[in-house]
């Protein structure tokens, strides 16, 4: 299980790995660095991917800068860094209104 705890400290410490995915999803979707940072530091871990290669990976449900939920999916390489993922707001089609429950199906 991926501690919340560590991956805030990595990304406090600046141990922050962009993926080109992210960069590109980022511009789609109109979020931002600082959307992404924001969610970590102040989001809960709401699935866990503990088979993901090369490292553990997690869903983060936290708020954006502007506090829209916004959803960041991030590996774990321990002492290492928190490697940025993904970057989506929840689609409530997908999503029931928590925004922690995905709808039967997805």
């Amino acid at each position: 299980m991926i501690d919340i705890a560590a991956l805030r400290s990595l990304v406090s410490a600046g141990y922050i790995l962009w993926t080109e995915h992210l960069a590109l999803r980022l511009r789609e979707r109109g979020i931002k660095r600082a959307d992404v940072i924001a969610c970590v530091q102040s989001g809960e871990t709401i699935e866990q991917y503990p088979d993901d290669m090369p490292f553990p990976s997690c869903l983060i449900l936290g708020a954006a800068m502007d506090g829209k939920p916004l959803h960041v999916v991030c590996a774990y390489n321990p002492d290492v860094n928190c490697c940025m993922i993904t970057a989506y707001y929840p689609n409530q089609d997908k999503w029931e209104s928590d925004n922690r429950t995905r709808k039967a199906g997805e």
